[in-house]
């Protein structure tokens, strides 16, 4: 459906087309009722409108004493202040149908834009774990954001402005050829038409002003939003002049673009000014010749003068409404062109659930590429036995990552499987897949509400006990009792109010209520010091008991007990066994080990010599108190 929206989406027509299911919902008697009931006081406020101009008239014929017995007017409203009240009667009475219109309509106008926003966000959920990693999340926002805001301003101008604009000129014509003949419409009709071709063609002069202004506003806005969520960065390197500018410069082409798109709005509405003035001339100076004449009243003058008066605001309307519509269809463009992208990872129409009897997991000749210039996994095969857990260690960029998102289906391998109990991952369905699998990764982003609220993101449905007994596994519900708010706490942009400890712990939580047949613990412990990652281990390995665990890890002390160790180095296996075998076959993993344990000891020493030297530092104070002459 995607595709079908984006590939009519370039054209005002198309558009309108793909909008119409929003604008008259097939599941939604009560909004096309509405989008019925509006276009009749559409309608009637129209008819009505045509009226205002007549009362105007008489008034004026009443008031000079030229209303002749031929005008049928209602013997009550002869009289001038009965005329004059008439006509401001009228046009109250418009402008009340009008708003009942717009009241009717907003509903369906506020539907359409929720629908088509949230078909957006869900298809950006849809997109492959590439796309969102060559896009930046800033931009993507603003894109949507301005779409949205596109959508709600097409339904409005398009139904509530187009058709009564439309409706108004026809009435118009009708009425000028039947009372005043022909030249006075052809008059019209060639400044409408002149009217409507400099507007089009001054309009299509700004979108690219327009565009540019855009993508001015979106590059702004990514660079602020990307400076905030690394504020941390930006203050350890004492960037915040450089960000600052960086920032002012993208402001500065907005400025710029946006001052160009002011600028040329003033001439275009000089111009329409200048054509509907020239117009409206014409008519009037034919009316004052015919009042001159003795043909016409001053009332007709009048007329004329009310009823051109009265077009120049649906004339005014087709300049807006034109700009209004291609300004928003210029910024839909970049939404269209989202929704037009195809998801890389999509389930076969013959998809199944995925069951999970034991949890066995089989890598078979997997081969997998990013970029076809450069392969990451090279024919790897290996099994997680169902209950067993399996590491694979080695060197970055062997390829120890690019495992777990292949099993999580990420991404598609190009070459081999990968099986669960004897399924491919990619004859199931992904929310099946990804339901059977827990997750530990590396580096934990919490989202910006309470504890409780992230604990229970593993499982949306569990109650507030389930939610304190995974932080009990986890080993952080003493922790989170503590806190003033306890599970109410919030944990601040990506979880920066925790630390890395405290948010490795709510992650173990999170998974520990999802209750996964499968887990994956992606490098859980590699960015935490010794000591927490002790602390931590002891609640994964009791996470790991009786479920199919695979370890994705860089420190090695973490995986001495798995059953089965895989070294992987240039996308290969090169070693495979027990910790014990690996460190006697003295190869790859021993010198590994070797490198790490070396490292280990280092920091063992230079702690106990900081803890030695804050000893005596106490020593020597407490002596000194105690002789202080010495």
């Amino acid at each position: 459906m995607a595709s079908k929206t984006a590939s009519k989406g370039d054209t005002t027509f198309g558009t309108l087309v793909n909008l119409w299911p929003y604008m008259w919902p097939s599941d939604r008697a009560d909004l096309k009722a509405r989008v019925v009931w509006a276009t009749v006081f559409l309608v009637i406020a129209k008819l009505v409108l045509i009226l205002v101009p007549y009362f105007f008239k008489w008034a004026t014929d009443a008031l000079t004493g030229e209303l002749k017995p031929a005008d049928y007017v209602p013997a009550v409203l002869v009289a001038p202040v009965m005329l004059v009240l008439a006509y401001n009667a009228v046009r109250i009475l418009q402008l009340g149908f009008n708003q009942l219109r717009d009241a009717l309509f907003a509903s369906v106008g506020q539907h359409a834009v929720r629908q088509l926003g949230y078909r957006t966000f869900v298809h950006m959920h849809d997109l492959s774990l590439r796309f969102h990693l060559e896009r930046r999340t800033g931009g993507l926002s603003r894109v949507i954001e301005r779409g949205v805001k596109g959508i709600e301003s097409i339904v409005r101008f398009t139904i509530l402005n187009t058709l009564p604009t439309i409706l108004e000129f026809a009435l118009t014509a009708i009425i000028f050829w039947v009372v005043y003949g022909w030249i006075y419409v052809a008059i019209i009709a060639v400044t409408v038409a002149l009217y409507t071709w400099f507007t089009v063609k001054a309009s299509d002069w700004r979108i690219s002003i327009r565009r540019e202004m855009n993508d001015s506003d979106t590059e702004a806005n990514t660079k602020a939003i990307d400076s905030l969520l690394n504020y941390e960065t930006v203050k350890y390197f004492n960037n915040e002049k450089m960000e600052a500018e960086r920032f002012d410069r993208s402001m500065a082409r907005y400025e710029d673009a946006a001052t160009k798109t002011w600028t040329s709005l003033g001439w275009l509405n000089f111009g329409q000014g200048v054509i509907f003035g020239i117009g409206m001339a014409a008519v009037m100076a034919l009316s004052a010749w015919e009042v001159s004449r003795g043909t016409h009243s001053i009332g007709d003058f009048v007329f004329v003068n009310a009823m051109l008066m009265q077009l120049s605001v649906p004339l005014n309307f087709i300049g807006f409404i034109y700009r209004e519509i291609r300004q928003a269809l210029t910024d839909i463009e970049q939404m269209f062109d989202l929704l037009h992208v195809k998801a890389e990872i999509v389930d076969r129409s013959d998809a199944t659930a995925l069951v999970v009897k034991e949890g066995t997991v089989i890598f078979d000749n997997v081969h997998f590429a990013y970029d076809a210039n450069r392969p990451i996994l090279k024919g790897v095969s290996f099994e997680v036995p169902a209950g067993k857990t399996v590491a694979i260690v080695g060197p970055s960029g062997a390829g120890k990552s690019t495992i777990s998102r292949l099993l999580f289906r990420f991404y598609d391998v190009q070459g081999g499987s990968v099986k669960i109990d004897g399924q491919d991952v990619r004859d199931v369905t992904q929310s099946s897949l990804r339901s059977a699998i827990g997750m530990v990764p590396q580096d934990t982003v919490l989202f910006n509400d309470t504890i409780s609220y992230n604990i229970r993101y593993g499982r949306v449905d569990a109650s507030e006990a389930d939610v304190q007994r995974a932080a009990e596994l986890a080993q952080i519900g003493s922790f989170i009792e503590r806190l003033p708010e306890g599970y109410k706490t919030m944990v601040g942009e990506r979880g920066l109010k925790l630390s890395g400890g405290e948010k490795q712990r709510v992650a173990i939580a999170r998974t520990i209520l999802k209750a996964p047949p499968i887990l994956m613990l992606d490098e859980a412990t590699s960015a935490l010091d010794t000591q927490t990652e002790q602390e931590i281990q002891s609640a994964l390995d009791l996470v790991s008991q009786g479920r199919t665990t695979l370890v994705i890890a860089h420190r090695l002390s973490t995986v001495i007990s798995a059953d089965e160790i895989i070294v992987l180095q240039d996308g290969q296996i090169a070693e495979r066994g027990r910790h014990v075998d690996l460190l006697d076959a003295g190869g790859l993993y021993a010198a590994m080990w070797d490198r790490q344990r070396e490292a280990t000891e280092a920091e063992e020493r230079l702690r106990r010599a900081r803890e030695e030297d804050e000893f005596g530092v106490v020593v020597r104070r407490r002596t000194e108190e105690v002789e202080p002459g010495v």
